[in-house]
């Protein structure tokens, strides 16, 4: 009994010292995330974290830190974009948390999907997936209604149909898009498949 009681209390104590070696993780600055988004965001965003064009994505209501992760990805040069290079690299650390923070609490707008024809299908796919050629189900990573999970798995829900078909195809291709899960699983896809999904993700609340 005693025995147990050491362990018991050393286990504790190993637990308390993991915690208190862990960095607190400090919250991102809305306000000054706000100047950026309006300053260098918003022409191809939307100041709101709304695109209107679909070869941009909307990042708002997206998870803070996957949105962090992928800023530091376009600027080391691992995603791969000119564009967001240039603009990436004008940002500092503190700068990503902070604009990433003010577009993961804004309001993302409803969308529908444009091609009403093709949403049995894409809800079936993001749903059961395809048992015959091994493509998973889409809510098992993006959830039921495309909200994602914390900083692995973005949130899909109302996102341009366009904007997720490119990106599966560069997922497909390993061009801009490095992720050897996703990279399988787009190139099970057909192209026929990635629209369905596309148009139904586009309509997902």
């Amino acid at each position: 009994m005693k025995r147990k009681m050491l362990l018991a209390i050393a286990a504790a104590t190993l637990a308390g010292s993991a915690l208190a070696a862990t960095p607190a993780v400090t919250p991102g600055d809305v306000a000054k995330g706000k100047v950026i988004a309006e300053q260098v965001c918003a022409a191809c965003h939307g100041a709101d974290g709304n695109s209107v064009a679909s070869a941009n994505p909307s990042l708002a209501g997206q998870h803070a830190k996957y949105l962090e992760n992928q800023l530091k990805a376009f600027k080391s040069g691992e995603r791969k974009n000119p564009v967001m290079l240039g603009m990436a690299s004008s940002l500092s650390d503190a700068d990503m948390k902070n604009v990433t923070a003010y577009f993961s609490q804004q309001k993302l707008r409803p969308r529908e999907a444009s091609d009403k024809n093709l949403l049995a299908a894409g809800k079936k796919l993001y749903k059961a997936g395809n048992p015959t050629t091994r493509v998973p189900a889409c809510m098992a990573c993006h959830g039921p209604a495309g909200k994602g999970f914390s900083d692995q798995y973005p949130a899909l829900g109302s996102q341009h149909a366009a904007y997720i078909v490119k990106q599966l195809n560069d997922f497909k291709a390993g061009t801009d898009r490095k992720n050897s899960i996703m990279a399988d699983i787009a190139m099970r896809m057909s192209d026929a498949e990635m629209k369905a999904a596309a148009e139904y993700i586009s309509g997902l609340r």
